[in-house]
């Protein structure tokens, strides 16, 4: 028998307590949707960013005559794609054992481990290139942020294979780093320019409990922003004057405050993600709610003032980042791949905090659009930039001289299954809905669920339960934001929703039985939606979605001027599932209007207003455009 839904009490009880994911080497994705998805990326991604780095010598061993004076210059964080490659090569490796990636790991790690300096230093630009120039611009120089990514691969390898020997190193990076920087006598009091090793030490800390490794996070996170401010006294030992900083503000990196009084996200969004997840990790080990509601205040001004409908965010190419409230334009969107990956890393970490469906909803929209957009559908080019408007000019690459991204895209994909499913005691969460099985343990039980959907097509999900003994415990079920309509049955039987929803997760509390069964049904009509009156760039206009997907235009399905295009309030439109388009997608079909030219043939204005001729418009999913021929692109629309 189902249970009735919680008390207020409990409830309340439930928002402060912690959950922890389910790792992805317990959870196996399959199905239409996500299974070939990932299969290319193991087969495809990854061998092509191998083959991208070999063709520029990244890690030979034999050629170690690098320079400043080569040509193409290497930026002085070259050294992360090795590391997010490695990292995404490790979860793969976890699910998927290959000797063969095995053996090019090993080479890889050999090439790391050759640069390492008998103080623990490991860095390739400050060891091979300008060995004298070794923390005199932290602010711009990316070592504590090569270092971060170095400590994240070699945590995701040590836990994929049971090597050391990359992870013993990184530990003496971290503890060597440990001995610069701090607020003891003879340290520096500095802080990267660019975060991430805040989030890497927290996971060196968890695989091997060293809390020095925290403790160091802790302090740069408290350490940022600070008076007086560690950049300007850096930039005056290096004969600089601070007010030269060529970002003009502090905000840029995130250092106008100490992380604790700031209020708004600003300045370059990937690092402003990686911030904030470092600070939903501590808030979580230390435990800290003041860090926990500093992240949530800056989570709610992001979500109403700087997000894009597709969960891009950083609407300028000037600083790959954040400008002002309400500033969102289409053609000139940033909107970076890896500033949408770190979203979803920070969403993720706040779901753990507090089981909030905003929390997995925005993680679900940025995988969906801002993030799959930036992948091709053969896995080997990549998007940096994703406008959400485009005159037919803007492609995806097969690699960039800064090649963040495309490591950064496969080490999400590769680890997938960890942004399923959370535990806490007797509950089990379901965050994402795809085909796939996990393995979960509650208690001494282990708990098999198995998943069989269309999604995100299709909004019915089958949930499969089994187990070797009956037990009683929670499964809680997501019902998403964009889901007006929902029905839930237990073995054929109707659950109602809304005695059991908190924070838009219903609960079903039961003794489970092998073979017990649950159905979601989620209702997928097709939506308009319409941004704040104050982003200009979407006035009088419109975007559509359907379940978790935005949609667009493009020129391939619609032979006009697309932003000639008038799509009436009126119109209804339909959902039709196309299985040889774009590897099968849900298109969106509609009566629409397009504005003619004929009376403009010989002159630019006229006193007659534009004669409106039927189109029949057709939208495909935002994450699908740019694989057929060359053409416009429009994700909002003129509404008429």
């Amino acid at each position: 028998m189902v249970s009735s839904a919680s008390s207020s009490s409990q409830h309340d009880a439930e928002d402060s307590r912690n959950s922890s994911p389910v790792a992805f080497t317990a959870v196996t994705i399959d199905g239409i949707f996500w299974g070939p998805r990932l299969r290319t990326v193991r087969e495809k991604t990854i061998p092509t960013m191998y083959e991208q780095m070999q063709k520029s010598s990244y890690f030979d061993v034999s050629q170690r005559n690098w320079n400043a004076a080569m040509y193409p210059v290497p930026y002085v964080f070259w050294e992360t794609d090795i590391t997010k490659w490695l990292e995404a090569a490790s979860y793969s490796f976890a699910t998927q054992p290959d000797p063969a990636l095995d053996a090019i790991m090993d080479t890889a790690i050999e090439f790391m481990l050759s640069l390492q300096q008998e103080d623990g230093y490991l860095n390739l630009w400050f060891t091979e290139i300008q060995p004298d120039k070794r923390w005199s611009n932290i602010r711009d120089f990316h070592e504590l942020y090569c270092a971060g990514h170095l400590i994240e691969a070699a945590v995701a390898h040590f836990q994929a294979t049971g090597k050391r020997s990359l992870l013993d190193a990184v530990c003496r990076y971290a503890d060597y780093i440990d001995t610069v920087f701090g607020t003891e006598a003879g340290k520096r009091r500095g802080y990267p320019g660019h975060e991430e090793i805040e989030l890497a030490l927290i996971k060196l800390y968890r695989v091997t409990g060293e809390e020095r490794y925290l403790r160091l996070s802790h302090y740069f996170i408290e350490e940022r922003g600070q008076q007086p401010h560690y950049f300007d006294a850096e930039a005056r030992a290096r004969g600089e004057d601070p007010t030269d900083f060529w970002a003009k503000t502090y905000e840029y990196n995130q250092s106008h405050q100490p992380v604790r009084e700031q209020h708004e996200v600003v300045g370059h969004a990937v690092r402003e993600m990686y911030l904030l997840s470092a600070v939903a990790d501590l808030a979580r080990e230390l435990p800290d709610p003041s860090l926990h509601k500093s992240a949530e205040r800056l989570w709610q001004h992001l979500t109403t003032k700087r997000l894009y409908v597709t969960g891009g965010i950083g609407s300028s190419t000037t600083n790959e980042g954040f400008t002002s409230d309400y500033d969102l334009p289409n053609l000139t969107a940033y909107a970076e791949t890896c500033a949408a990956i770190g979203l979803i890393l920070w969403n993720h970490r706040m779901l753990q905090l507090d089981v909030d469906r905003r929390y997995a909803d925005l993680m679900e929209r940025a995988l969906y659009n801002g993030v799959l957009s930036g992948i091709s559908q053969d896995g080997t080019s990549f998007f940096y930039v994703n406008p959400l408007e485009s005159h037919g000019d803007h492609h995806r690459q097969g690699w960039y001289n800064c090649a963040c991204c495309p490591p950064n895209l496969a080490r999400l994909l590769m680890s997938l299954g960890q942004y399923v499913y959370s535990t806490h005691d007797a509950d089990i969460f379901i965050h994402l809905y795809l085909e796939s099985s996990g393995n979960i343990q509650i208690g001494s039980q282990d708990v098999a669920l198995k998943q069989e959907t269309a999604y995100p097509w299709d909004g019915t999900v089958r949930i499969t339960v089994s187990l070797q003994e009956a037990a009683e415990f929670g499964i809680h079920l997501r019902i998403p934001g964009w889901c007006r309509e929902a029905q839930l049955t237990v073995n054929g039987t109707a659950i109602a929703l809304a005695e059991q929803t908190h924070k838009g997760y219903t609960r079903i509390t039961r003794q489970w039985q092998n073979g017990d069964t649950i159905e979601l049904t989620l209702a997928m009509p097709i939506e308009r939606i319409y941004a704040h009156p104050a982003v200009a760039a979407d006035s009088n206009r419109v975007a559509l979605q359907r379940g978790p997907i935005v949609y667009c235009l493009e020129s391939a399905d619609n032979a006009v001027p697309l932003n000639a295009l008038r799509l009436p309030a009126t119109s209804s439109l339909e959902s039709v599932f196309e299985p040889t388009i774009l590897g099968g997608v849900t298109l969106l079909k509609g009566e629409a209007l397009t504005l003619a030219t004929d009376i403009w043939t010989d002159g630019l204005y006229h006193n007659q207003p534009p004669v409106c001729h039927p189109h029949r418009l057709v939208a495909i999913p935002y994450y699908a455009w740019d694989h057929r021929q060359p053409g416009q692109m429009l994700v909002w629309i003129q509404e008429a």
